[in-house]
């Protein structure tokens, strides 16, 4: 089972892009974690993306090679947020086979939709708390919250050996 999350990191110097209309500055750190809380994918994008929009590009980020056989290329379960409650991520996992624990946005309903109702099992979704807890981490890092780095690709480099080091010390 892997979850998915995404976080704003505002940034002290630099920055990735500039919407002059909207006049955000920052980053947004798009991971997808597994229970333990270790990063399968990480994507960054500028801050002014919408978090559904960011949700297939980092499932497609997704590979997991194995010696012998095809690559892992999608979760079995995904847990996330009521902000990806769209009907394209619905379509998306249904398509591909990934089971969705995703609870209804009460936002997104004009009026009652007709149907099967959309179960959440609350005992997984309580699990979600292993993304957080990857994101109280990648915080502590000193390189990574204050975001000295001006180009997005030596950005990228910092996040991906932050998570390198974190995963070197869970799985020692």
């Amino acid at each position: 089972m892997v979850l998915l999350i995404q976080r704003i990191f505002l940034p002290k110097r630099g920055n990735i892009d500039y919407d002059g209309y909207k006049k955000v500055k920052g980053v947004k750190l798009s991971v997808l974690v597994d229970l333990k809380g270790l990063p399968l994918s990480i994507i960054i994008v500028p801050a002014n993306k919408n978090d559904s929009t960011l949700y297939i590009p980092t499932l497609k980020n997704f590979r997991i090679t194995r010696p012998v056989g095809s690559p892992v290329n999608r979760p079995s379960k995904v847990t996330a947020d009521a902000m990806y409650d769209t009907a394209n991520i619905r379509k998306y996992n249904r398509r591909r086979g990934i089971k969705t624990n995703i609870p209804v946005n009460k936002r997104n309903q004009k009026k009652k939709k007709r149907g099967r109702p959309i179960k959440v099992d609350q005992e997984e979704y309580k699990k979600k708390s292993a993304v957080e807890r990857f994101f109280s981490w990648i915080e502590s890092c000193k390189k990574v919250l204050p975001r000295y780095e001006i180009k997005k690709i030596s950005y990228l480099g910092v996040v991906m050996l932050a998570a390198i080091m974190r995963l070197n010390e869970v799985l020692g």
